[in-house]
C-alpha cells in the first residue's frame, strides 16, 4: 500500500446543474476556480466537460481550449483529461477537442444502458477517437461500464490502436448499467492484472451515493480514485457537497486511513507514463 493514490476530480460533467447544487461549476472561470481548490486539496487529474451558457453540455473546442489554458496556468502540473463523452455531441464532434493535445482523454470503447437512454459508442466512432488520440499523443482513459469494455481495450492495445498499456477506470452505480457490486469489482481488478500485468494501474468511479463506496474500495485495494460533482452532488443524503475540493478531501482522508500517500502531479505522470511537467 505504498503506491501513491492518484485522485481524479470530475469537476462538472454534462448533467448536474446549479439547481441541483449551486457549487457545480458551469462557466470556464468557475471550473478553473473549483479545480484549483480541488488541486490544492490533493487532486492530480481534472476530468473536464464544458457547458453552454444555458448549462447544457457542449463539445465546443474553443471552450475546451479556454478551460485547458486556465487549468495549466492555475494548476501547474495537473493532468488535464478532456471528455469525449456522448451527451455533449454526436459522432466525430465528440473528439473535436483532441487536437488541443490534452494529457489524457476519456474513451468509452463500447455501448451500454444509461438511466433513460442508450449510451452509444459504435465501433467506427471508437476506432476514430482512438486514432485521433494516437495522432495527437493523447493517452486514453478507458471508461469501463461493463466487463466487455476491459476486454475490448486489450484487443485494441494488441492491434496498436492504443499506444501504451491501457489505463482502465471501472464505472459502477449507473442505473441500468453495472451496479456497485464488490465481487464484480474484485473480478475487474483480477482481469486488468491478467490482461495488462500485475502492476497495471487502474481507477474506479462510483455514481451518486456509490461514490464514497468505490472510493473506499479503490484506495484500500491499491487502485486510484475518482470523485467530484459530476458523479455526486452530495456528501450524504441530507447534505450538498460544498465544493469539488470537499469531495477530494474525503478521498485524502481514505488515503490516510489506509496509509497510502496521495500522488503528486509528478508521481501521477510517472505512474501513467505521461509527458513530464
Amino acid at each position: 500500500m505504498t503506491t501513491p493514490c492518484i485522485i481524479c476530480v470530475a469537476i462538472t460533467g454534462s448533467l448536474p446543474r446549479k439547481a441541483d447544487n449551486p457549487a457545480v461549476p458551469i462557466t470556464v472561470r468557475e471550473q478553473v476556480e473549483s479545480t484549483q481548490q480541488a488541486f490544492e486539496a490533493g487532486a492530480t487529474i481534472a476530468h473536464c466537460h464544458v457547458r453552454n451558457d444555458d448549462e447544457t453540455p457542449s463539445s465546443d473546442p474553443e471552450r475546451f481550449a479556454a478551460l485547458k489554458e486556465g487549468l495549466e496556468t492555475h494548476c501547474p502540473g495537473m493532468i488535464v483529461q478532456l471528455s469525449t463523452g456522448g451527451r455533449s455531441g454526436a459522432g466525430q464532434t465528440r473528439g473535436g477537442m483532441l487536437p488541443l493535445r490534452p494529457d489524457m482523454a476519456s474513451l468509452s470503447v463500447g455501448s451500454n444502458n444509461f438511466p433513460t437512454r442508450v449510451y452509444e459508442n459504435p465501433p467506427d466512432l471508437v476506432d476514430w477517437l482512438a486514432s485521433e488520440m494516437l495522432r495527437h499523443d493523447v493517452k486514453p482513459e478507458i471508461e469501463a461500464f461493463d466487463l466487455s469494455h476491459i476486454l475490448k481495450a486489450k484487443e485494441m492495445w494488441d492491434k496498436g490502436q492504443i499506444a501504451d498499456r491501457p489505463y482502465v477506470q471501472f464505472v459502477m452505480g449507473v442505473r441500468n448499467a453495472m451496479p456497485a457490486d464488490r465481487e464484480v469489482f474484485d473480478y475487474y481488478i483480477r482481469t486488468v492484472h491478467r490482461l495488462f500485468g500485475a502492476d497495471a494501474p487502474w481507477c474506479a468511479a462510483g455514481i451518486g451515493p456509490n461514490q464514497i463506496v468505490l472510493n473506499d474500495w479503490a484506495v484500500s485495494s491499491g487502485g486510484h480514485a475518482r470523485t467530484g460533482l459530476e458523479d455526486n452532488v452530495r456528501l450524504d443524503r441530507a447534505t450538498l457537497a460544498p465544493s469539488n475540493a470537499a469531495l477530494v478531501q474525503r478521498v485524502v482522508e481514505l488515503c490516510e486511513k489506509y496509509q497510502r500517500p496521495v500522488a503528486t502531479p509528478a508521481q501521477a505522470r510517472a505512474i501513467l507514463g505521461l509527458r513530464g511537467i
